[in-house]
């Protein structure tokens, strides 16, 4: 049975690609096909292959089926800057529609498991009035829900939690990812994050020397999404 997500975070750089190459390398560890799409990605390196980004790169190394680096991630920018601006520099139309029929194309292949990782945060713009949130609503997906756990990260994850209900989808659950782990009190944060979030933590993932996607499925359970 196939089950697809879409993985966003309290924040940029908080550790999404990471979690998510985890999240996939797990599922393959229990015997899952996967797949993965970056619908859109800035700060891409040029390369004789064209633009690649190395988060897609990153997401691209953990599908088990056989996807091409633009199927993964079919907009590209070179300027490490939010996708609508680089998007208007660039002269691309970046909307909602133009990122849709690719990750439906991705979700249509059925892997066992499949991750859509958004850019940044939840409400990130695109062209007009899009925000990247309204392609997780037309997809249609439930929400993975990466907290940078550092100072200030409860607000930013039950913000966040708020605005993917009052989308309309669901928070299928969450991972803490320790970006700080001199966080004062970080224990009774993790404690408040879990009674507050309306769903469960798939892992605690501590601050890794060589956090590869290998060393960080060890943390996370896959068996607790529904």
């Amino acid at each position: 049975m196939s089950a697809a997500y879409f993985i966003t975070g309290t924040d940029t750089d908080v550790g999404k690609t990471t979690i998510a190459a985890g999240l996939l390398h797990a599922a393959r560890l229990a015997g899952k096909s996967t797949a993965a799409g970056k619908p859109v990605a800035s700060g891409c390196a040029v390369t004789p292959k064209g633009l690649r980004n190395a988060d897609a790169l990153a997401l691209l190394a953990e599908c088990s089926l056989p996807l091409t680096y633009a199927e993964v991630n079919p907009v590209a920018f070179e300027p490490a800057i939010a996708p609508h601006l680089a998007a208007r520099e660039a002269g691309v139309a970046l909307t909602v529609q133009s990122l849709l029929k690719p990750m439906q194309q991705i979700l249509a292949r059925q892997a066992d498991f499949t991750l859509i990782e958004g850019a940044g945060g939840w409400r990130v713009p695109l062209a007009d009035q899009d925000n990247l949130s309204d392609l997780a609503m037309a997809l249609q997906l439930p929400v993975i829900l990466v907290v940078g756990v550092r100072l200030g990260c409860i607000s930013h994850a039950l913000l966040t939690a708020e605005a993917i209900a009052r989308d309309g989808l669901s928070l299928a659950g969450w991972v803490a990812n320790i970006i700080d782990p001199k966080t004062s009190r970080l224990e009774e944060n993790l404690a408040t994050l879990a009674e507050r979030l309306p769903a469960p933590c798939l892992g605690r993932v501590p601050k890794l020397k060589h956090a590869s996607a290998e060393a960080v499925a060890e943390y996370l359970q896959l068996d607790l999404l529904d």
